[in-house]
């Protein structure tokens, strides 16, 4: 039943389609120069059915009547002040056309007849193709024959027309907008060759025989050119130039050798699922592939710089033809100095340890900044008596969201961070009694989106902005944590003026805060009554410490068991 039903709307949609093809207008273009003697005839053909909208002639400069035949015979003619060439002629009609589908016909056919004309068209209205050409019986073929097919099998092998040029075809308007038209007798192959290369239907329709005016060996001679043209062009345009170009098969192989060797070396640091004799190998297959055919370009290269016309030009010629081989080497060369900038030497062991950068992306429409690159930095041993002072870059303080001039309490002893020196912008300076506990040695590399974990559970004091209030310092104690949770704000007015805001995880307990160091007030939270409102009275001046709505964040705020909840020096 249900493939009977999906059958039954395949069918339904069919007639569909077709019926609207079958409402489709028809414009006729016919590009005339000097056919006096034919063009009335063929346009008086094309008018005898009924359902052609249009009958357009454009008269491509001519010196004769063809003008005066072809509007005697019921068309309308647009005029071209001197000649143009077969294909202007045919953009000037398709320009000035409405109908949806676009019939091409030459001027010189003797004897066409409705049959003919009907069997170029209606393929397209009844929905069995995009494009119409025809095949035809003529006297005369010699440039299909001798010039286009050979080129055409050559480069366009797919394309197994018996008459590639055929000055009849017709097409819907919504694929000839989206081509090229040549403005010569160049325009029929390269309708052609984009239909094929667009994916359209496109089908050769026999209309029997067909009797032109025989065109002469320098007319001739013009079609060849322009068709080799044509076809050159498109072949280029649509990449099937490389299939006869010596240098574009090197310049590809060069590149892939390059391209071998950065993968195996990728491959070997970055990528554990492949093995290191893969690797290797891979690296080894690229060096071997791209020394190979580098040899080969530079060969054909030296004829370049073997001109007398000047250094620069033959400088500019090698950059345009090598640009992609240089581009390549360059990323290799970029990947090597990368790796050997990460090489250390241990008691005779040399050891290639590279880490890579972290990318981060700030989902915070509070902060100006949206993307850094951060990391990694490498473990380093304090500077002499900086016993207590943690020196790190500023993109690290950044991740754990501290500053120069905080604290960090490890093993209960005071940190303060401090900036790095100049040129040691990844490294980060540990004393040994703070590093022991974090279980790290001096050389190890710590990776931006590992750094909360290194810090995980350890507390802070850290400085709060006071807004214009220069005579006071407020501190908050937090313990870092590496994951998101639900906290809450907490808004800080000095009489009545709102002079900061943080925010923190709350946990169920006590509180303190503190005024110049000393204790002066703890308060108990329960989340089952988040907010609140607390009172700091310090000279004339009243504090008042509200805690509000929720927020996520990654620090907790530190309770009285840990530190100092807020410190206000005054």
């Amino acid at each position: 039943m249900y493939w009977i039903i999906m059958m039954f709307i395949v069918l339904l949609a069919s007639i569909k389609t077709a019926g609207n093809n079958k409402n489709l207008s028809v414009s006729v273009i016919i590009p005339a120069y000097n056919e006096e003697k034919t063009v009335g005839h063929v346009v008086k053909v094309v008018k005898s059915l009924n359902y052609i909208t249009e009958v357009i002639v454009v008269d491509d400069g001519s010196t004769d009547q063809t003008a005066i035949m072809a509007i005697d015979a019921g068309a309308i003619i647009i005029n071209h002040i001197k000649n143009r060439g077969k294909g202007a002629a045919i953009k000037t009609g398709f320009k000035n056309s409405k109908g949806d589908i676009v019939v091409f016909l030459d001027a010189d056919i003797k004897n066409l007849t409705k049959s003919q004309v009907d069997n170029i068209i209606k393929p397209i209205m009844n929905g069995e193709a995009d494009i119409t050409k025809t095949k035809f019986k003529r006297e005369a073929g010699r440039v299909t024959e001798l010039t286009a097919k050979p080129l055409l099998n050559f480069f366009f092998p797919e394309i197994k027309f018996d008459q590639p040029l055929s000055g009849q075809f017709a097409a819907k308007r919504s694929f000839l907008n989206k081509i090229k038209l040549e403005d010569d007798y160049g325009v029929d192959v390269g309708i052609v060759l984009d239909a094929d290369v667009m994916g359209m239907r496109v089908k050769e329709v026999d209309i029997g025989k067909v009797d032109h005016v025989l065109s002469t060996l320098t007319d001739l001679n013009i079609v060849a050119t322009e068709v080799v043209r044509t076809i050159v062009d498109r072949a280029t345009a649509y990449g099937r130039i490389t299939m006869i170009d010596s240098l574009g098969q090197y310049i590809r192989m060069e590149i892939l050798g390059l391209s071998l060797a950065s993968l195996g070396i990728f491959a070997i640091f970055f990528i554990r699922f492949v093995s290191l004799t893969i690797g290797l190998i891979i690296t080894g297959a690229g060096v071997i592939v791209a020394l190979y055919y580098i040899v080969k370009i530079l060969k054909i290269s030296l004829n370049v710089f073997s001109r007398s016309d000047g250094n620069i030009r033959n400088l500019k010629v090698f950059l345009k033809m090598h640009s992609p081989i240089i581009v390549s080497i360059l990323i290799l060369l970029a990947m090597m100095t990368t790796i050997l900038g990460s090489v250390h030497v241990d008691n005779g062991k040399i050891s290639i340890e590279p880490a890579s950068r972290n990318l981060i992306i700030f989902n915070n429409p509070a902060s100006n900044q949206t993307v850094d690159v951060r990391g990694p930095y490498t473990v380093d041993s304090a500077l002499e008596n900086e016993f207590t002072i943690i020196r790190m870059p500023q993109e690290a303080l950044a991740t754990l969201e501290l500053n120069y001039g905080d604290s960090i309490y490890i093993n209960n002893q005071k940190y303060i961070l401090n900036q790095t020196r100049p040129g040691e912008d990844n490294i980060i300076r540990i004393p040994n009694a703070a590093r022991s506990v974090m279980g790290l040695n001096v050389g190890d590399i710590i990776r931006d989106g590992d750094l909360r974990n290194r810090f995980n559970n350890f507390y802070a004091a850290k400085a709060i902005s006071t807004g214009n209030e220069s005579d006071l310092n407020l501190t908050e104690g937090v313990v870092i944590t590496n994951n998101l949770d639900n906290g809450r704000t907490v808004d800080i007015f000095m009489n009545n003026q709102q002079i900061s805001h943080t925010s923190g995880v709350f946990k169920n307990g006590t509180y303190s805060i503190y005024v110049n160091g000393v204790k002066y007030k703890t308060f108990t939270y329960n989340e089952n009554n988040p907010t609140n409102t607390y009172y700091v009275e310090i000279g004339s001046n009243l504090f008042k410490i509200v805690i509000g709505g929720p927020e996520l964040t990654d620090m907790d705020f530190a309770p009285s068991s840990t530190g100092k909840f807020l410190n206000f020096q005054y």
